[in-house]
């Protein structure tokens, strides 16, 4: 398994940055992840944070090192994560439960598969076409797929959500897959923060058009510009498949010398240390994937000798 991945992240104009992203990876499997704590309710970055920490935890677990069934897996993890939340809140007596919206993709094999709670999106580019997109679960979508059957009056504001992780009921999660890939096809993960204010045609012009270490700092410079002042919170992961390993300034994986127990993850295992960074980039996470590297290395000379 062969992948580039590209991702930042920015503080726009909050206070604070809610959203998390990050990836991990078997030798034949790959999970990407991104959630983004939702506003309005208590410690965003919290949620944002248990989300993925599950989702990685539970990876490590069950990928030795495949998934046996992909889609069950984004599933169940997506929900446990939303029962942490519940416990966390629960354990320390909050009176609303932390919330966050997740998003994830799974390449395993020749395919991929995909799971999403709320309105962080998922783009699949081939070539120059945008071949599926995640669909919000907003009040707004809803009402834009139902206005074309059935005339609608007012539009809701799209920042009103029916579900998401942290919730008083069970969350909707929706699942995709399996989507059998092609070399060079191209998966982003997003936060609200780029969608509201970059239209789906530019990002799907700018991936296809750029490599994805040039489309995605471009893609969030246009999204804070767009947003001004108060930009909203703006996190972006983007993955090549089976990308040319000459893919200037993305991190480039190859999982083929991989042992079958290796396991290599950027999500910080933490979230109740020190704060992160409110401003994360490849640059930030460099460390991180070098001391990856230097593991999975030592690895395969141990089963070498």
């Amino acid at each position: 398994m062969r992948f580039s991945v590209y991702q930042i992240s920015r503080k726009g104009g909050r206070e604070k940055n809610e959203d998390r992203m990050g990836y991990c990876y078997t030798r034949d499997s790959g999970l990407f992840a991104l959630a983004d704590g939702m506003g309005g309710h208590p410690e965003g970055e919290v949620a944002s944070q248990l989300a993925l920490q599950t989702l990685s935890a539970m990876f490590q677990r069950d990928a030795k090192p495949t998934l046996a069934d992909p889609l069950r897996f984004l599933h169940e993890s997506i929900i446990a994560g939303h029962h942490q939340l519940l416990r966390y809140a629960n354990q320390r007596a909050l009176i609303d439960t932390p919330r966050t919206t997740v998003v994830a993709c799974l390449l395993q094999g020749n395919a991929a598969y995909w799971a999403h709670c709320g309105d962080s999106r998922l783009y699949m580019v081939r070539g120059e076409k945008l071949i599926a997109r995640t669909r919000d679960h907003s009040y707004s979508e809803l009402q834009h797929t139902i206005s074309q059957v059935v005339p609608m009056g007012d539009r809701f504001n799209r920042n009103v959500l029916f579900t998401c992780l942290g919730s008083p009921g069970k969350p909707v999660v929706d699942t995709v897959g399996p989507m059998l890939m092609q070399p060079g096809d191209r998966m982003l993960l997003c936060s609200d923060g780029l969608w509201g204010t970059v239209a789906d045609t530019v990002i799907t012009e700018m991936l296809s058009r750029n490599a994805i270490s040039d489309a995605v700092p471009e893609l969030v410079e246009q999204a804070l510009r767009n947003g001004g002042a108060k930009s909203d919170n703006v996190s972006v992961l983007a993955v090549e498949w089976e990308s040319a390993e000459d893919s200037a300034g993305a991190s480039d994986v190859s999982t083929e010398s991989l042992g079958d127990e290796v396991f290599a993850s950027t999500i910080q295992a933490s979230v109740l240390g020190a704060d992160p960074p409110d401003e994360l980039d490849d640059a930030e996470i460099e460390r991180s994937i070098r001391e990856i590297n230097e593991a999975i290395q030592r690895s395969s000379q141990q089963k070498k000798n």
